[in-house]
């Protein structure tokens, strides 16, 4: 798991400039609300990077790479996780949050299901916390 809090590049009176990325091509931007105490993802993907950006609200994120175990971590508003190929993850919405999903591979639009792959309850897994 790769969790970044960015901080604004540069700012002034008129406010802030913070890049989401730098350098990475991307395929798909996407923006997905949700509703305190849903969760999102239980899944992974063989070929996408996918990176998720936490516009507002609170979020914790359970991932797991393969052959290990389950962490999880609180995501806020300015935060950015990093989920490489491999990697399940699933989002559980603390506060009703928005998120801005980044993802380079096969995933955007109608191709949603060609590179996600759905896994049970990741986020009821014990973990390290």
């Amino acid at each position: 798991m790769i969790v970044q809090h960015l901080k604004p590049a540069f700012q002034d009176e008129r406010g802030e400039i913070t890049d989401i990325l730098q350098h990475v091509p991307v395929d798909s931007v996407t923006k997905i609300t949700c509703v305190k105490g849903s969760i999102r993802a239980n899944h992974y993907h063989k070929e996408s990077v996918q990176y998720s950006y936490v516009i507002s609200g609170e979020m914790i994120a359970y991932t797991q790479m393969p052959g290990m175990k389950v962490e999880s971590c609180h995501l806020f508003e300015g935060d950015i996780l990093t989920s490489p190929p491999l990697e399940k993850h699933a989002l559980h919405a603390v506060k009703d949050s928005v998120l801005i999903i980044i993802t380079k591979g096969p995933r955007g639009g109608g191709r949603y299901e060609d590179d996600t792959f759905r896994v049970p309850h990741l986020h009821l897994a014990q973990t390290d916390d």
